[in-house]
């Protein structure tokens, strides 16, 4: 069963709405624009039930079927948010919000799911309900969170929930999936040493905070390479180093260093957490200073659910012929917490050969959309069938 012919059709609707998004991007819960969009949109389209303002700014369409004998109830998610980067892409449609710019692809997502709620709406050929979830928030907000702390998945009785997210560097339309722990969790650290300022000519003087974080920095690298099991995966990474003060002939009285961690299982973000404390603390003791700490822990491990990612990759391959092996993946996804409510799975789909995202040369690939259309209606189709 290959991609539908009528999103073929629908194909320039679709980047149409996809391009409007993109000009027009809204960061974190302030998608205002696109989710009035996404609500009118769904009205338009027939939609049986739409309610905004789940998650702050979150948008929720209902669909059901010629029949609802089976029961069964079935999410599918997009996210609307974009970033906070300053797009370098010269298209005509670039981004008018200086500093705001759609570099993961949630625009794509975003009118590919609106584009298979138009066909679901249009022919309700499944035996059951479809809830359409458009979230705000996911690069940093953590609105999946806030939407199911709306009562999301009980308020439509959710049981199951599928997300997609485009991958440069795959083949454009392409599928690749994989059971269990998929994208990394996600925490932050921030961490301020106090020691003794003065005269840059008169260290003795003073208790230098500038060494003691450079230590730390070094030291906290020995997590990974020292203290973890080599065949689990953790990646620590000091990502800021600030002084208090900027003179040349001054030693700061604090410095403070920021960075992230990012594990796979609840053992190694354990293992980080108190690590990082021990080790700043212990410096900073040996030098006779202080270590304020601050641990974020952000997202959880994104973990696919086995029979429903066996499921997800069937569909794939009904859609593209074949369904690949996803890789390991350090980076986050709050996708991970509606997966802590309900069993379902998340797919990785090619966008070809285009920069990767968070880039400023990004862009959704269009060309994919037909695929990705065709894949969340299937889902549908395939999971809740028509007598």
């Amino acid at each position: 069963m290959p991609v539908k012919n009528r999103f073929a059709e629908l194909q320039d609707e679709i980047t149409a709405w996809r391009r409007d998004i993109h000009e027009n991007p809204e960061i974190l819960f302030e998608t205002h624009r696109t989710s009035a969009l996404v609500a009118e949109k769904l009205q338009e389209f027939g939609c049986d039930e739409v309610v905004t303002g789940i998650g702050r700014t979150g948008v929720v369409g209902v669909i059901k079927g010629k029949a609802d004998t089976s029961g069964k109830v079935i999410g599918l998610r997009a996210d609307m948010d974009a970033l906070p980067i300053h797009e370098q892409t010269g298209l005509d449609y670039a981004s008018k919000t200086p500093g705001a710019m759609h570099a993961c692809g949630h625009d794509g997502h975003t009118a590919m799911l609106l584009g298979a709620a138009k066909y679901l709406s249009e022919t309700r050929n499944f035996d059951g309900t479809v809830v359409v979830i458009f979230q705000p928030a996911e690069e940093g907000g953590g609105g999946a969170k806030v939407m199911c702390d709306d009562g999301l998945m009980d308020r439509w009785g959710v049981q199951e929930v599928y997300g997609l997210h485009n991958w440069p560097g795959q083949p454009l339309g392409s599928f690749a999936i994989r059971p269990g722990s998929f994208f990394a969790a996600t925490d932050q650290f921030d961490i301020t040493f106090e020691g003794r300022g003065g005269h840059a000519a008169k260290p003795h003087e003073t208790i230098d905070t500038t060494v003691l974080a450079a230590q730390a920095v070094l030291a906290l690298q020995t997590i990974a390479s020292r203290n973890a099991d080599p065949v689990h995966q953790i990646v620590v990474s000091v990502t800021s180093f600030e002084t208090s003060s900027k003179a040349f002939n001054v030693i700061p009285q604090k410095v403070q260093i920021k960075g992230t961690v990012r594990t796979m299982s609840k053992e190694m973000r354990d293992l980080a957490e108190k690590r990082i404390k021990e080790i700043c603390n212990g410096i900073a003791a040996t030098f006779g200073g202080t270590a304020d700490i601050t641990y974020h822990r952000g997202y959880p491990v994104m973990v696919n659910h086995e029979e429903q990612t066996e499921f997800a990759a069937k569909v794939a391959a009904s859609v593209s012929g074949s369904c690949g092996d996803a890789p390991l993946v350090m980076g986050g996804e709050d996708f991970a917490f509606m997966l802590e409510e309900r069993p379902g799975a998340y797919i990785l789909m090619g966008n070809g050969d285009t920069a990767m995202v968070h880039h400023p040369e990004y862009n959704f690939n269009d060309e994919a959309i037909p695929a990705g259309c065709s894949w969340w209606a299937e889902i549908v189709e395939q999971r809740m069938p028509a007598a």
